[in-house]
């Protein structure tokens, strides 16, 4: 399929996925700079975050999910476990498996990255961009979403 759509050059096109990349990027870095006062590796922030959304799961299934190793998802989920951030539960349909899953400080501290992340993203909205320029942002965030939907 030819990367020209609506006039645009595949050029173009090749030129702002370039800089859209750089901009993900930066974005990437001021929103994990944001929580910085929370004391947690990326790896540990990525877990409690699909713990949060996704509910329980065992380690394999969240090693499959990370493409990570077993044994580095368990390396991880012992350091949040052993923070009161994860806790075991049995597997419904497997008794040799367990679930981890947020504690209530998982869910605390996870609402506190959130809450800072969000905090931090809206207050630059407001305070960098016009109000012609926060429309158009708050237009493309559903085209953003598509280009990640899996």
């Amino acid at each position: 399929m030819s990367a020209k759509r609506q006039g645009r050059s595949e050029a173009e096109v090749a030129e702002a996925a370039g800089e859209l990349r750089v901009v993900a990027s930066r974005l990437l870095r001021h929103l994990r700079a944001a929580r910085a006062g929370i004391e947690m590796t990326p790896s540990q922030a990525v877990v409690l975050s699909r713990l949060g959304s996704e509910g329980a799961m065992s380690v394999a299934d969240l090693a499959r999910a990370e493409k990570v190793r077993p044994q580095s998802m368990r390396t991880t989920l012992g350091a949040l476990e052993e923070r009161g951030l994860v806790v075991r539960g049995p597997h419904p349909t497997d008794q040799r498996q367990v679930l981890m899953s947020l504690s209530e400080e998982g869910r605390r501290l996870l609402r506190m990255a959130h809450d800072a992340k969000e905090d931090w993203l809206a207050t630059v909205i407001l305070t960098k961009l016009s109000a012609a320029e926060q429309d158009s942002l708050i237009s493309a965030i559903p085209l953003l979403a598509r280009l990640v939907e899996e």
